[in-house]
C-alpha cells in the first residue's frame, strides 16, 4: 500500500499511476465517469500541495511533523546528488490528503485463472489493476465484477508516481512509515521517474525495487546507520515464495479439464494448503511470530494473489548489471534504458541472461 501487512507489503501494488493524463486522453460514455473521478481526485491532490520548506520554516507546523518531514528532505537531496534521480520538485511538497490511503486498486480475474484483468492507457501502458480515489468506489466496482463470477481484491496504497508528469508530492500517508521504509520510497519513485517503460510492470518494479535497496544501503551507509534488518527481508521473501508456489499449482489447476464443481473444491484445496505451509513456515523458521498473519486468515481467491513477485523478479539482473559498470549509477540508467527500448520478448532474454549470471 503501510509495509507492515501483507497486501501492502508488495507495496500495493503497481504503484506508477497517471490517472488525470488517462482521464484527458480517454472518453467514451461508458467510462466517462471513471475517469472523471480520477481527473476530480487527482486535481484535489495537487491543490493539497504546500511547499515542504515553508512547513520547516512554520512555527505553526508540529515539531514532530518537520522533524519527519525534514529526513524527506535530506533523502530528496541525497537521491539527486549521490544516486543521479532526477532533481525536480517532487517530494519538495507537501499534502495531506485527509484519508488512509492515497488510492484503492482494484484487480480483478476470472473464477479459474490467475491472469489479471488488465486495463490500458495511454503513457502508462497496460496495468493489472484499477485505480479509485474513494474506497467506497472501489468496493463498488469489486460487487459489481463479483457479480459476473469474477474474484477480486481492493487493497489501498499509500503512494504512487505520476511517472513525473506532476510534482509528486510527500504524503500524511506516507508519514505512517518507519524513518527506513519512507526513506526507500522516495527513492523507488523517483526510480519511476528516471525510466518507465510501457507494459512491462515486472521490469519496471524491479528496476524501481533495486534503486530504492542499493540507494537505502548507500543512505545508511552515508549517514552511519545499521543495515536494513536481514531477517524481515528473509521473511518476505520466503512468504512471496509460498504465494507464487500456490499461484502456479492453480495456474496448472486451470489448466486441467476437471469439470467447474471439482474445480472449485480442487481451488479452495489450495488455499487451504496455502494457509497450512504458511503455518508451518512461521513455526519452524519464524519462531511463530508472522507478519502476515492478517492476510493468510482473511478470505482468499485469485486476484489477491496477483501482486507477489512483480516487484522482485528481476532485482538479482538489475544487481548485476550494477555490478558490470562497477556501480556507477549514470552508466547503469543508460544500459538500463537500452534494455528498456528492446522489444519484449528480446528484454525478457536479456535480464533472464543477467539474472542466471548474478
Amino acid at each position: 500500500m503501510t509495509y507492515r501487512t501483507a497486501h501492502s507489503f508488495i507495496d500495493s501494488l503497481c504503484r506508477p499511476w497517471v490517472p488525470l493524463l488517462a482521464a484527458l486522453l480517454l472518453g467514451g460514455c461508458s467510462t466517462l465517469d471513471y475517469y472523471g473521478h480520477l481527473a476530480r481526485g487527482q486535481v484535489q491532490l495537487l491543490q493539497a500541495r504546500q511547499s515542504v520548506d515553508a512547513m520547516l520554516g512554520d512555527p505553526q507546523v508540529d515539531a514532530s511533523l518537520q522533524q519527519r518531514l525534514a529526513l524527506t528532505q535530506q533523502a530528496r537531496d541525497f537521491a539527486s546528488a549521490e544516486l543521479g534521480l532526477p532533481d525536480n520538485r517532487s517530494y519538495r511538497l507537501y499534502a495531506d490528503i485527509q484519508r488512509p490511503f492515497v488510492v484503492w486498486n482494484l484487480f480483478a480475474t476470472a473464477e479459474f485463472s490467475v491472469t489479471p484483468e488488465l486495463h490500458c492507457f495511454p503513457i502508462a501502458g497496460c496495468v493489472a489493476y484499477r485505480g479509485y480515489y474513494s474506497q467506497g468506489r472501489a468496493r463498488g466496482a469489486a460487487a459489481l465484477l463479483k457479480q459476473q463470477g469474477l474474484d477480486t481484491y481492493v487493497a489501498g496504497v499509500e503512494a504512487y508516481s505520476t511517472l513525473g508528469w506532476f510534482n509528486d508530492p510527500i504524503l500524511n500517508t506516507m508519514l505512517r512509515w518507519n524513518d527506513e521504509r519512507l526513506v526507500a520510497v522516495i527513492f523507488h519513485e523517483l526510480a519511476h521517474q528516471q525510466l518507465y517503460v510501457a507494459d512491462d510492470t515486472a521490469f519496471n518494479e524491479s528496476f524501481a525495487t533495486f534503486v530504492e535497496r542499493e540507494g537505502l544501503r548507500q543512505w545508511q551507509q552515508a549517514q552511519g546507520l545499521p543495515a536494513a534488518d536481514p531477517h524481515a527481508a528473509q521473511q518476505r521473501e520466503q512468504f512471496s515464495a509460498l504465494v507464487l508456489a500456490s499461484r502456479a499449482r492453480l495456474a496448472q489447476l486451470y489448466a486441467s479439464d476437471l469439470a467447474a464443481d471439482a474445480m472449485r473444491v480442487a481451488k479452495q484445496a489450495e488455499f487451504e494448503r496455502l494457509r497450512q505451509e504458511y503455518q508451518a513456515l512461521r513455526e519452524r523458521e519464524w519462531g511463530g511470530h508472522g507478519r502476515y498473519d492478517a492476510w493468510v486468515a482473511a478470505p482468499l481467491n485469485n486476484a489477491k494473489l496477483l501482486p507477489f513477485g512483480l516487484y522482485d523478479q528481476w532485482v538479482p539482473a538489475f544487481a548485476a548489471l550494477f555490478a558490470e559498470v562497477d556501480g556507477d549509477w549514470p552508466r547503469f540508467y543508460q544500459r538500463v534504458a537500452a534494455l528498456g527500448k528492446l522489444p519484449a520478448a528480446a528484454r525478457t532474454a536479456a535480464l533472464a541472461a543477467l539474472h542466471k549470471a548474478s
